[in-house]
């Protein structure tokens, strides 16, 4: 392996750069440019013959920048920031060989964000140290988000048909060009894992319903991101309708939008947001084309039957996703903790629940419930149903996890936020120094999780050393794995604190 490796990918040669043994290569395009498929299923690229530098994360879909999570996020951010462009489709590979017959598992990281902001070039996302621990060819993607991904103009005619899934089409050429490139790197196309956090386990979830996605991955993990249903295409409809609307543009004058420049549609659709226009690309579309079924709801996709899963959440999701935003949350007292709560969870009996949590968690501040109570009413209940979903479905296995230890970062206030389980996945720890520390115990919090993801890549089975006995999920026991400095497996650990919502609203 040279220091300046050459690649041979269907489309043409690419040359990267090796870093700690590891041949790299960033910014490896995998589709056309979708301002050339605007609004439509993506492209393959035109083949080139010069070789082409892969030395430098490809540019990200036009997106609203994002802040930094309160400071958590600060150590991800790649210095300089990659451009924005509607020409994005571009991926990265982290592999330990290149074309020397080895079949090493595949691992490609669909990035967070929702469906609406973000790339696969964050610092945290770095394959190096995983691909060196475990042997394996990691791959991270770009692809389109928000309007230009996911606005549905399905209602005006055939040339727009793919309009509500173009990002998530985009995801499965990006799986196809694994499938045909990934040998050269040294993975096995016939063992890919997907694995995402927050919109990437939506990602991993959405894909797991689509019938063009069936085959072109093995497994996956969803990273407290678990997206049950996809959006109705009458609501998507009308939502896209707003923003024509705001576009000046009718039935008539629709193919116009295909040339129009990207502020002049960004603005539109903020415009239409504020008018009340509900789910603006919001995400995957249920368009009776790429979509056709909701990936699990009210079950699990028949599609993914055979794909064995992992699912897992953070205890405080919400201490980053609403504490970031409202500092004043961490400040709470118990007469002000009831009336925050209510504000966020109409129809639930809130001193019902709070009652609840303090009889069961009397060592928590009011911040520590107000973080904790918020998560299990979202992400907890839905990961605990997609899990239930799979396990019924009868298929391929499912494993559980909780992240419950909690970072030191600015005194422990964030507790285990959203997104602390990816530096420990990836196995970087000094890299994600602002959301988690460092020290031998988060790095003991790292070997537990990437071996057990790494595990999971060659084998179907997250059990490895670091870790005890894991056993798979059933809806009887909800064997779950505790991931904190003395990892344990616990049956239904929050099933106390569960049975406090049951007498909330069936869809919240």
């Amino acid at each position: 392996m040279t220091d300046q490796p050459i690649a041979k990918t269907n489309s043409g040669p690419v040359q990267g750069f090796v870093e700690d043994g590891v041949s790299i290569f960033k910014g490896v395009r995998y589709g056309a440019d979708t301002a050339t498929t605007r609004f439509a299923a993506p492209r393959r690229p035109e083949p080139w013959t010069e070789t082409r530098d892969a030395l430098a994360y490809g540019a990200s879909s036009p997106q609203a920048v994002g802040g930094d999570g309160g400071g958590l996020f600060k150590s991800w951010r790649p210095d300089p920031a990659p451009p924005m462009s509607e020409d994005c489709l571009f991926l990265n590979v982290w592999t330990p060989g290149l074309r020397d017959g080895k079949k090493r598992p595949v691992m490609v990281w669909f990035h967070g964000g929702g469906f609406a902001t973000g790339n696969g070039s964050s610092n945290a996302y770095d394959g190096v140290r995983l691909a060196n621990r475990g042997d394996v060819v990691v791959v991270t993607v770009n692809h389109r988000l928000n309007t230009f991904g996911y606005m549905y103009l399905g209602q005006y005619g055939d040339a727009f048909a793919d309009s509500g899934n173009g990002g998530a089409l985009d995801m499965v050429l990006a799986l196809e060009w694994v499938r045909d490139n990934i040998a050269e790197f040294g993975g096995d196309p016939g063992n890919v894992l997907i694995f995402g956090e927050s919109g990437g386990g939506g990602k991993v979830s959405i894909l797991m319903a689509m019938e063009s996605a069936k085959g072109l991955f093995h497994k996956g993990v969803v990273q407290s991101g678990p997206w049950m249903s996809a959006v109705p295409a009458e609501e998507a409809a009308k939502a896209s309708e707003k923003v024509v609307e705001a576009l000046g543009l009718t039935a008539q004058t629709i193919d116009q939008i295909k040339t129009l420049p990207v502020e002049t549609i960004q603005k539109a659709a903020r415009d239409a947001t504020l008018a009340g226009a509900r789910g603006v690309g919001s995400g995957p579309v249920l368009d009776g084309r790429g979509l056709k079924v909701h990936p699990f709801n009210p079950v699990a996709a028949e599609t993914g039957r055979d794909v064995p899963m992992m699912i897992g959440t953070c205890r405080t999701e919400s201490s980053l996703l609403t504490g970031a935003g409202q500092p004043h949350l961490f400040n709470l007292t118990w007469e002000s903790l009831e009336t925050e709560l209510e504000k966020v969870m109409p129809g639930y009996d809130v001193p019902e629940i709070l009652a609840g949590y303090r009889k069961l968690h009397p060592d928590y501040s009011p911040a520590n419930c107000y973080f904790t109570i918020t998560t299990d009413r979202g992400f907890l209940r839905t990961s605990i149903a997609q899990a239930d979903r799979k396990a019924e479905q009868g298929g391929a296995p499912v494993y559980f996890y909780i992240l419950d230890w909690d970072t030191p970062v600015d005194g422990g206030k964030w507790m285990a936020p959203h997104a602390l389980d990816i530096g420990f996945v990836f196995d970087n720890v000094a890299k994600s120094e602002s959301m988690s520390g460092t020290g031998p115990e988060q790095q003991k919090i790292a070997d537990m999780m990437s071996e057990s993801w790494l595990a999971f890549a060659k084998t179907s089975d997250p059990n490895n050393a670091e870790v005890p006995h894991w056993p798979a999920y059933d809806v009887q026991s909800r064997a779950t794995m505790i991931f904190d400095v003395k990892p344990r497996v616990e049956n239904d650990p929050r099933a106390k604190d569960r049975a406090l919502f049951k007498r909330a609203p069936v869809n919240a």
